[in-house]
């Protein structure tokens, strides 16, 4: 139990710490990758943390359907389904989008798990976040006409309760390093809904643990310190948490957005071409592959320093590179690797 919250448990931690010799050798930097993509059920990634959080509280409501927001492909729907296939409930996804033109990557995935996608096509003059609120509402609806009971899971599985698992995950880290030459190391975590990061800043800041967090947003955000700081006073509510936050506590990165949200860029492309090469680790288009592409350059910026001891959290999202707009550029590049005899 943490703080008060129970979970079910859904992973094998600690999750691996590694070094990476051939990168560090390459940047100047200690550089070290912890492997929250090593997590088990439907390929793994770094929401199942949330979601031993999550499931046990609709476990406890005694719900049957799990039901969540996202894009087309989203990691954190794809392991929504996993979750709720593993103990027995049913998984939904709701998704606003133009209708793919395959059927891959997660969506494939959850297709095989036996899960509902809904997908609201776009609507000029009507925001995302409207049609999603509109789709669920239509789609619980049918839901507990059909007799399930429905537990909502906002988008990244990003609230109060989830930021429990990377709270948690925090403190595993501590543990790793402390004792170590990694005390007082740069922690490198991805942004996109902010769940991670702020479960993180909320046990380094609270706990007094010896690292430094660094977010890098791969997301347009108007004002990403306003957010996290609003943000982090409503899980300080939640939690009971008894350090306050301003924005300036936020070290929050978003220079290397590349302008939108999973958008194919060869800078990324690269960055992960480079990680897969030296250290045989793969990275996604979405997420880690675009913060593993900023930190590439706030090296070569001097934004990270020579020598500097650094965290790199993996954060799983590998099937991503199965979407065919990431899939077909990765192919047209990299092609050349087939020799016909």
């Amino acid at each position: 139990m943490l703080l008060g919250h129970e979970k079910e448990y859904l992973l094998h931690l600690p999750t691996p710490l590694e070094y990476l010799p051939s990168v560090s050798a390459d940047l100047g930097i200690e550089l070290y990758i912890k492997r929250d993509d090593l997590t088990p059920l439907a390929m793994g990634g770094n929401k199942l943390r949330k979601l031993e959080y999550l499931l046990k509280d609709a476990l406890n409501k005694d719900s049957t359907l799990l039901l969540t927001v996202g894009g087309i492909q989203t990691n954190h729907g794809r392991l929504t389904c996993a979750a709720a296939r593993k103990y027995g409930l049913k998984g939904a996804i709701a998704a606003v989008g133009d209708y793919p033109d395959e059927i891959s990557a997660n969506l494939l995935l959850d297709g095989m798990m036996g899960s509902d996608v809904w997908i609201r096509k776009p609507e000029e003059g009507r925001s995302e976040d409207e049609l999603l609120d509109e789709t669920v509402k239509k789609v619980t609806a049918q839901y507990e006409e059909d007799g399930e009971k429905v537990y909502f899971i906002p988008m990244g599985g990003s609230n109060e309760l989830g930021a429990l698992g990377y709270y948690e995950c925090a403190l595993e880290i501590a543990s790793q390093i402390r004792g170590t030459d990694l005390e007082g190391c740069r922690l490198v975590s991805t942004v996109g809904s902010m769940g991670t990061y702020m479960g993180l800043f909320c046990a380094i800041h609270n706990e007094n643990l010896p690292m430094h967090l660094t977010g890098i947003s791969i997301l347009l955000y108007d004002d990403i310190k306003q957010y996290a700081s609003d943000y982090y006073q409503r899980v300080s509510n939640y939690l009971g948490l008894e350090k306050a936050a301003c924005a300036n506590d936020f070290d929050l990165v978003t220079d290397y957005d590349r302008g939108a949200y999973n958008n194919p860029c060869r800078e990324v492309r690269e960055a992960m071409y480079y990680m897969a090469e030296k250290e045989a680790i793969i990275l996604d288009p979405c997420y880690t592959g675009k913060a593993f592409a900023g930190l590439l350059e706030m090296v070569k910026e001097g934004r990270i320093k020579q020598g500097e001891k650094v965290v790199f959290l993996h954060t799983g999202g590998t099937p991503g590179i199965y979407t065919p707009h990431h899939r077909i550029e990765i192919e047209k590049e990299r092609g050349s690797f087939i020799h016909r005899i």
